[in-house]
């Protein structure tokens, strides 16, 4: 069975992009958190940490990313149970995650 993979992004082009590493790894898109083996989070959005939070307490690993400028955003994420990354490095990172290299 294919890794479902949820990505919460607000903007539609990222997240665009980012399904299309999804779909490049063999996994799957998930609709929404309620059923995914990974979520990949933006933050900056009022309830991003409760999100993280909620999904690291139900055992899905979590990458979230932000503006490298909110190091206080990234550092809540990690301090949450989620791997945070930069908006450059969140892409790379996707792929690595679900085997499809760097």
């Amino acid at each position: 069975m294919a890794k479902r993979v949820y990505v919460g992004a607000r903007d539609l082009f990222f997240r665009s992009k980012l399904r299309a590493v999804v779909q490049a790894a063999g996994a799957e898109s998930a609709g929404d958190d309620a059923a995914c083996d990974l979520a990949v989070i933006e933050l900056g959005t009022a309830d991003a940490e409760t999100r993280v939070r909620a999904l690291v307490a139900r055992g899905v690993p979590v990458l979230a990313f932000g503006s490298h400028v909110k190091a206080a955003e990234l550092r809540a994420a990690r301090e949450a149970g989620a791997e945070a990354v930069p908006n450059s490095a969140v892409e790379a990172r996707l792929r690595a995650l679900l085997g499809s290299g760097a």
